[in-house]
């Protein structure tokens, strides 16, 4: 499973981190790394529900 996380939506409320901190990195201001995220095995429901509690829909699911 592979996740895109797009900066320009994120607001920096780190709820993905919160849920899934093994999938999701932050930068130094507390906002989601931009990019594609490849889940680790065993991560995906995690990382899902990262995905899900991003209020800004920042993380799309590829």
């Amino acid at each position: 499973m592979r996740l895109v996380v797009d900066q320009g939506k994120c607001c920096g409320h780190a709820r993905c981190n919160d849920r899934a901190p093994d999938v999701f990195a932050l930068d130094d201001l507390g906002y989601a790394v931009a990019g594609e995220i490849e889940v680790p095995e065993g991560k995906e429901d995690a990382a899902l529900a990262g995905a899900r509690a991003c209020p800004e829909r920042a993380v799309t699911v590829v």
